[in-house]
């Protein structure tokens, strides 16, 4: 699984979404990707499907979210 953390992005003001389709594009067949994030990504998820990507969310103790991407 590819594990991308982009709370420090985030945090300096930054987009990491070309930084998160970068990713997705290098994911090998059967590969997952978890993307930790500073609040729930709800824009994220419906791009994520429209490339075939279903996903499952989780919010951690920090307030921080992990999303896991799998493809369907």
């Amino acid at each position: 699984m590819a594990v991308l953390d982009v709370r420090p992005d985030i945090a300096k003001g930054g987009d990491p979404f070309s930084k998160i389709m970068e990713t997705v594009k290098s994911l090998k067949p059967g590969e997952a990707l978890e993307v930790i994030v500073p609040f729930e990504p709800f824009p994220l998820y419906d791009v994520m499907e429209g490339k075939g990507f279903a996903h499952t969310s989780q919010a951690s103790p920090d307030g921080s979210w992990r999303v896991t991407f799998t493809r369907k």
